[in-house]
């Protein structure tokens, strides 16, 4: 079960980070992590390495870049941004889970039969 959880949440946590970081700027891993937890109303936890998995997918991609600086606690962290190429596929795939989360809506909404919701 946790498995296909993961599945459905590869593509969408590639969406939330980049929306972050267009949203944010330039963040550390645990900070993009927590940013994203927050605004779920903790409805989305993430481990430490199913958000580098994803940060390692969208650089290898492209989409972010990565840059080693300080974290506010004085410790050595690697920062990440979002490209031109990013913002890009950021618009692409935030119109493509519009469009999905309407259609889902829609059939979600159909009656059942005997005419009872």
């Amino acid at each position: 079960m946790a498995e296909s959880k993961l599945d459905l949440l590869q593509g969408t946590l590639d969406l939330m980070v980049l929306r972050t970081l267009a949203a944010l700027g330039s963040l550390h891993g645990y900070g993009i992590a927590r940013r994203i937890e927050q605004v779920s109303g903790d409805k989305v936890l993430l481990n430490q390495g199913t958000i580098y998995a994803s940060l390692v997918r969208l650089q290898q991609r492209g989409w972010i870049a990565a840059e080693w600086g300080t974290s506010s606690n004085n410790r050595k962290a690697k920062f990440y941004s979002i490209t031109k190429t990013g913002r890009k596929q950021l618009s692409e795939n935030a119109a493509n889970w519009q469009r999905l989360s309407d259609v889902m809506g829609r059939v979600l909404a159909m009656p059942e039969e005997g005419g009872t919701k």
